[in-house]
């Protein structure tokens, strides 16, 4: 018995891409599952030059999106249907604004489980296969997609800041005591504490690039 490409991929559990908002129960195949995938995530830190120090110091600033990168095929091989109207129309379409979001719908991609969700960044089509007039029957896809999570999710899944365990704090432009206070103690009552373990007598004159002590505050 011939096992063609669309044929060897239904034997098993097959990746696909889920749109999950707005919702819609019918996912996206992909016939081929991936030989691999790739996840990336970096970090954003700002350099603090303190004078007199040979390196500055490192503070950080915020985490960056994590990303999906990988290549799937889809194939029509076995039914000879052109592989644009059957896959790659619809994948297409992901990188379009819906109308109820105003905004690319959200995604995931799913193999054994979600993987990431997230907006389809970028999708890379090369059309390998055809028929005799030219109708593309396989599809390579490289595509990616950069993670999304609403800010009330985020907030929720950030620790708590431990105002039981002392802290050095680097001042930035514009940053005042209740600033910091608020920052580091989730509450701007506490500047008072920060003045005084730090011998600040004028709240006001903060200088970027100060190393400032955070007390442990008693509970």
């Amino acid at each position: 018995m011939t096992v063609t490409p669309a044929g060897s991929a239904a034997q098993g559990v097959r990746a696909h891409l889920q749109i999950v908002r707005p919702a819609d129960q019918n996912p996206i195949p992909l016939c081929f599952n991936p030989t691999e995938y790739q996840l990336s995530k970096a970090n954003t830190f700002a350099e603090i030059p303190i004078p007199g120090l040979e390196t500055p110091l490192i503070q950080y600033v915020r985490g960056d999106s994590e990303k999906l990168s990988l290549e799937a095929l889809v194939d029509t091989s076995d039914t000879l249907a052109d592989v644009r109207v059957a896959f790659v129309d619809r994948l297409r379409g992901v990188l379009s604004i819906n109308a109820q979001e105003h905004a690319p719908p959200l995604v995931a991609f799913v193999w054994d489980r979600p993987v990431l969700t997230g907006v389809l960044e970028s999708l890379t089509v090369s059309y390998v296969l055809f028929t005799p007039d030219g109708i593309p029957l396989r599809a390579k896809l490289t595509m990616s997609i950069r993670e999304y999570r609403s800010a009330a999710v985020q907030a929720a899944q950030t620790p708590q800041q431990s105002p039981n365990v002392e802290k050095s704090f680097v001042v930035r432009r514009g940053d005042t005591l209740a600033s910091i206070s608020q920052a580091l103690y989730r509450s701007p009552a506490n500047w008072r504490e920060l003045a005084t373990a730090n011998g600040i007598t004028d709240p006001r004159r903060l200088r970027p690039g100060q190393v400032l002590t955070a007390p442990r505050l008693s509970q």
